[in-house]
């Protein structure tokens, strides 16, 4: 892992074909960061335990491509809740409320999700210039914050079938075994949801689909909606991984960020 370079982030060539020029977007990746061991990159997590200065400087690096400073990257301190923030004014970009999502209509204010296998989902409506970015696991997923985010950035303005949505690198189906109690749980919420799983070679678990659930979501709210399908697991190179860590029997572990901003004319 360099730490050499100025970040290179993932674009989404739906994002790119919707938005023009006065919408930037980036999933971001490890690489272009300072953080060293375990953080190894560009570890932008405020909550992770790596050096602040180091998470700072990473964090001014995102900034700075956006060709925006630190004090304009807006995220949320994140508790896997359906919540959705309004940044309606620049000062408001230094807070950090608790909440998984965040919509704006300003310019020159990015607006960032950070994770570490669940699922980044940026939104634009660039002919109303309204945009969006939410952090999906799969309660967010389940308990309606892109419904929400959608909801919020229609509230500013944007129309639903003007909106794009890009789910960017997060666990896939090949990596999330989960057990048997989260599949009734699901099962609980909507029988339908059975299709998001498939038997594990561990007795009486099973393998989850998040993303396809995160699409479906999506989509069923009217917007159109791409997958990166990017492993977040199964690519320690580019991505941090909660469960990676966890398998690892590591103490902590980086977050990357994915970021959305309307340019200033």
């Amino acid at each position: 892992m360099s730490g050499h370079g100025l970040p290179l982030p993932i674009k989404s060539s739906l994002l790119l074909e919707n938005t023009g020029a006065r919408i930037r977007h980036g999933f971001f990746t490890r690489e272009g960061g300072v953080s060293e061991g375990i953080y190894a990159g560009l570890n932008v997590g405020i909550g992770s335990d790596d050096e602040r200065e180091k998470v700072t400087e990473n964090r001014n690096r995102v900034a700075a491509w956006f060709d925006l400073p630190l004090e304009r990257l807006a995220t949320v301190h994140q508790v896997h809740s359906p919540d959705v923030v309004v940044i309606d004014e620049i000062a408001a970009a230094g807070d950090r409320p608790k909440a998984d999502a965040m919509v704006t209509k300003i310019p020159g204010v990015v607006i960032g999700v950070l994770s570490a296998d669940c699922g980044p989902v940026l939104f634009a409506d660039a002919a109303n210039g309204v945009i969006g970015a939410a952090h999906a696991g799969w309660k967010g997923a389940l308990h309606g914050v892109l419904e929400n985010t959608i909801d919020k950035m229609v509230s500013l303005g944007a129309e639903r079938d003007r909106i794009v949505a890009v789910l960017g690198p997060s666990i896939g189906p090949k990596s999330y075994e989960v057990g048997p109690e989260f599949v009734a749980n699901f099962k609980a919420t909507d029988p339908a949801y059975e299709i998001f799983f498939k038997p594990s070679e561990k007795p009486g678990h099973a393998m989850f689909d998040l993303p396809s659930l995160t699409i479906r979501r999506l989509t069923d709210a009217g917007v159109r909606a791409e997958n990166l399908n990017i492993d977040t697991y199964s690519d320690p190179e580019r991505f941090y991984s909660y469960r990676r860590t966890t398998h690892a029997k590591e103490p902590d572990y980086g977050r990357q960020i994915s970021a959305i901003a309307i340019r200033e004319d």
